[in-house]
């Protein structure tokens, strides 16, 4: 496997502080297909975008609204970032806003691989597509354009539902739902009990997969070296936590706890843009609560702060909590700020 010695060349984070009017935000890097952006200093929704619905059409992922469109949150994708309007979940005069950005291929082309044909906007070099199809309510599968099999596939009804997480990790029985808390689900009615493969993956009858009579949209993640690691992990229940080994230095990393009984554990995002140093404390934001940065708030069993280590090879678990390390099982998603060892044989090294 090739490995991708320069991540940010197809991901990276932008902060951006809000003007109260159109803001053009550059620096990303390239030409995002999918955008992400949390307003840090209130409590606000999760916006993402992305190429294929068109840079106007917005879902939540703290929520199971509908896709709607607005103009003045993202109103276009550039050459090297995004614009965004007046709206202020997007660009309040006052607001401070973290934006994650992932490179695909533009507003995508289409896909017949799958029983049905989906519009695929895929970049194979760092292993994600975003695809497009309209839900069946049937056993179906989906073309992904990725020429490997996803370890990772998010999926929304452009309708009304909850978002549907399938993770190698857990395998093609169950389901994490990215707006809510809960823990792993069990039912043939979410992956059709089938794991996907280099050009499809499967969907069944739930609304969350597969909505009868509405668009769905999914966004599909393979593994590359150096660049993006879809593990899991057991927290040890010790304020001295697990070790997690990526074979990269992680700029980006979300921790959901996968246990059936983990009805209050969020999904909880780090990176290194917002929070520079170790301990990667305090800085925390949430993909299904709305919560302003660094709050927590929700009535867990634990009110201690998530925090964890970024290392040159991979992540520590830093605190005895909930949400990233009690003796219990976790998934994660990681993305790299550069590669353990490069090409050029120079090394990362820690923060």
């Amino acid at each position: 496997m090739a490995q991708i010695d320069k991540p940010n060349l197809h991901f990276n984070t932008k902060l951006y502080n809000g003007t109260g009017s159109s803001n053009a935000i550059t620096g990303v890097g390239f030409e995002p297909s999918f955008t992400w952006i949390k307003r840090r200093n209130s409590a606000t929704a999760h916006h993402l975008h992305n190429a294929i619905s068109g840079a106007t059409k917005v879902l939540n992922s703290n929520t199971t609204n509908a896709e709607s469109t607005d103009a003045q949150k993202l109103s276009s994708f550039d050459s090297d970032g995004f614009t965004v309007g007046t709206n202020g979940d997007a660009n309040n005069s006052s607001g401070t806003f973290a934006s994650w950005n992932w490179k695909a291929n533009g507003a995508g082309s289409a896909n017949t691989d799958g029983s049905i044909s989906s519009t695929v906007s895929a970049n194979t070099t760092a292993g994600f597509s975003i695809c497009k199809w309209a839900g069946s309510g049937a056993n179906a599968t989906i073309g992904h354009g990725l020429g490997v099999a996803p370890k990772m596939v998010i999926t929304k009804s452009l309708g009304s539902s909850a978002w549907g997480v399938y993770h190698e990790s857990l395998g093609n029985t169950k389901v994490l739902f990215l707006d809510t808390t809960a823990g792993e689900s069990a039912n043939v009615a979410y992956w059709n009990n089938t794991s996907p493969t280099s050009t499809v993956f499967s969907v069944g009858t739930d609304s969350s997969v597969n909505h009868s009579g509405n668009d769905m949209i999914a966004y599909c993640f393979a593994e590359k070296k150096g660049y993006s690691k879809f593990g899991s992990y057991t927290g040890n229940g010790n304020v001295d936590g697990t070790f997690v080994y990526t074979g990269f230095k992680p700029a980006w990393v979300m921790i959901k706890g996968s246990g059936s009984t983990g009805n209050y554990y969020s999904w909880s995002i780090f990176d290194t843009t917002r929070q520079t140093f170790n301990v990667n404390a305090g800085k925390t934001l949430y993909a299904n609560r709305n919560y302003e940065e660094g709050k927590r708030g929700q009535g867990t069993a634990s009110t201690t702060i998530p925090a964890i280590d970024m290392l040159s090879n991979g992540f520590k678990c830093r605190v005895l909590n909930d949400e990233v390390n009690t003796s219990s099982g976790y998934i994660y998603m990681a993305f790299a700020e550069e590669p353990l060892v490069g090409s050029n044989n120079i090394p990362a090294t820690a923060r």
